[in-house]
């Protein structure tokens, strides 16, 4: 997968090093010799990852990192900070700075590769949500300015897979303060702790006696329960080539041997945040898709997703189309209902309409709200003697149990008044269904209301 990659140092031969080897591997490379310029070029091009100088005159790489995040527009660009700095210190400054990741001068090609892929394709998938997001906000979500740096840790779970006890019960030691670690030992030859999906973080060691780390890192990543949950290797100091299959596999991050504690929980803390902000995302675009397809004041689907789902049945391609049966239903006289209670009263009469027809029709129904006090059920696979009794089941549920408002001391008395239709020759198309059952539900009025009429 290749990127733009925005590489950022004050000293031209490590620019221009970086700049072939990024360039040799097919990356568009962009370059800054100051935090100032970097802070510019994000704003103008928003490359999809920077490689940032720590030592830096002026503005040094950690100021740069932390306004990159305080940005909003910039604030989810991976920054791997790549500097001569190799002390466990100056590593958690750069991830609590808001880093991803810190690489150590000189960098090797392999690691460096590696990581650049495997964090740009964590951004294409993150850009992915949040565009579906804003899409969501334009639907009428009310997402507000959070940054993932802003999500809670609190409740966070770890599980740790482990075969080594007085390793297992350390790193247990170092993140009791921010998670409830879990371990699995493997015991068995694969992991067995149960419900993974609840898990925020999964901490595996690559130095495990009895199983290969990297086959449990690639069956996490293959199953459909664990995928979206981040993955932290441990892996020994100078093991590159495990680090690489790691990274290619879809671990997310690695922390070398022997382990630092405040390193450790630098990562695991940016981890958890990572996963929840992506749990965040993908509950935002579930909401939007479901507000794009339902009635906000019943809940029920709405007349568009009404409209494609009966095209899809009627088609000439659906070999099951001479078998719809729809129902129009209308409420009776509902004006008189607004008028006197009030359009917040009327909302809880049409609420409770719905939810009434919602429990008298079969899972392979589809009910929605078709305008005003108007509504559709579409029955596929039904029959006109079926769909009657249906409907007639309907039309008692609604006249035999009036309905509470809070516009009223006592519940008021609703009836519903149901045009019903089956396709067939004379119904083959969604519009002409939707037109017999219309004609019907007007013979229904015509006769007086609270009754079930079929199409001539």
């Amino acid at each position: 997968m290749t990127a733009r990659v925005l590489v950022v140092d004050d000293v031209i031969q490590n620019v221009k090093l970086l700049e072939a080897k990024l360039t040799s591997e097919y990356f568009d490379v962009l370059t800054a010799m100051n935090g100032e310029d970097a802070l510019a070029i994000i704003e103008q091009e928003n490359p999809d990852i920077v490689l940032l100088d720590v030592m830096m005159p002026g503005m040094d790489g950690f100021e740069v990192c932390r306004r990159i995040r305080a940005n909003v527009k910039s604030a989810h660009i991976p920054v791997i900070m790549v500097t001569a700095l190799d002390q466990p210190k100056d590593r958690v400054a750069g991830l609590e700075a808001g880093a991803d990741d810190f690489l150590t001068k000189p960098v090797l090609d392999l690691p460096l590769f590696a990581r650049v892929r495997s964090l740009v394709r964590l951004k294409v998938l993150m850009d992915e949500l949040r565009m579906r997001e804003a899409t969501g906000q334009d639907l009428g979500i009310k997402i507000g300015p959070d940054l993932s740096r802003n999500i809670s840790l609190s409740n966070a779970k770890v599980l740790l897979v482990e075969d080594y006890i007085r390793v297992a019960g350390r790193i247990q030691s170092y993140l009791e303060d921010i998670a409830t670690v879990t371990v699995d030992n493997v015991e068995s030859g694969e992991i067995t702790t149960p419900s993974l999906e609840k898990f925020d973080l999964i901490i595996i060691s690559l130095s495990l006696s009895e199983i290969d780390g990297l086959r449990l890192c690639s069956h996490l990543r293959s199953a459909e329960a664990t995928r979206q949950i981040p993955i932290l290797v441990l892996v020994d100091e100078g093991d590159t080539q495990q680090l690489v299959r790691a990274m290619e596999l879809g671990v997310t991050d690695y922390i070398a041997r022997p382990i630092d504690r405040n390193e450790l929980v630098a990562r695991s803390k940016a981890q958890i945040r990572q996963k929840r902000y992506a749990n965040r995302l993908r509950r935002n675009m579930q909401k939007s898709i479901e507000m794009a397809m339902t009635d906000a004041v019943t809940g029920l689907y709405n007349r568009h997703f009404l409209s494609s789902h009966l095209d899809n049945m009627m088609s000439k391609e659906n070999d099951k189309r001479k078998k719809v049966s729809l129902l129009m239903m209308d409420l009776d006289k509902f004006k008189i209902v607004n008028d006197t209670y009030g359009h917040a009263s009327g909302d809880e009469v049409l609420h409770e309409f719905a939810r009434r027809i919602s429990n008298d029709i079969r899972n392979i129904d589809l009910a929605a709200r078709f305008g005003g006090e108007e509504f559709v059920v579409v029955m596929p696979e039904t029959n006109l003697e079926y769909a009657h009794f249906v409907a007639e089941r309907l039309r008692r549920s609604i006249a035999d149990e009036p309905f509470e408002i809070s516009g009223s001391e006592t519940p008021i008395d609703i009836t519903v008044s149901i045009g019903l239709a089956i396709s067939g020759d004379n119904n083959t198309s969604s519009s002409k269904l939707l037109v017999a059952a219309d004609q019907a539900l007007y013979k229904a009025k015509e006769n007086g209301r609270n009754q079930v009429c079929s199409q001539d």
